[in-house]
């Protein structure tokens, strides 16, 4: 059962992965890197569950709350970078943003 689970989160981290460096809209590239703190978090939960050896113990799914609690304030953050930066070039293609000097 645990590797149902591995791969379930490893396939939602590579498609995170993937979509992050495939794609140039900066709101589709902080979504992808929300899919992958989710296949992190399942990854997490999974191996608190079923561990290795001894056990099943509530760390994975603890340490999963801290993510999800770290992964909300980078959301927060983050999109609001994302707005200022559609605010100030009008546009949310990384390429646009290569250069943030001033004029």
């Amino acid at each position: 059962m645990l590797a149902a689970y591995l791969i379930l989160g490893s396939v939602l981290f590579a498609l995170g992965l993937i979509g992050f460096m495939t794609r140039r809209n900066l709101i589709i590239m902080f979504l992808c890197t929300e899919m992958m703190f989710q296949g992190i978090i399942v990854n997490l939960v999974a191996f608190g569950r079923y561990p290795l050896n001894g056990a099943p113990t509530f760390d994975g799914q603890v340490f999963a709350l801290f993510l999800i609690a770290v992964a909300a304030a980078e959301a927060a953050l983050g999109l609001a970078l994302v707005v200022l930066l559609y605010r100030y070039r009008g546009t949310l293609d990384a390429n646009a943003f290569t250069q943030l000097r001033d004029d």
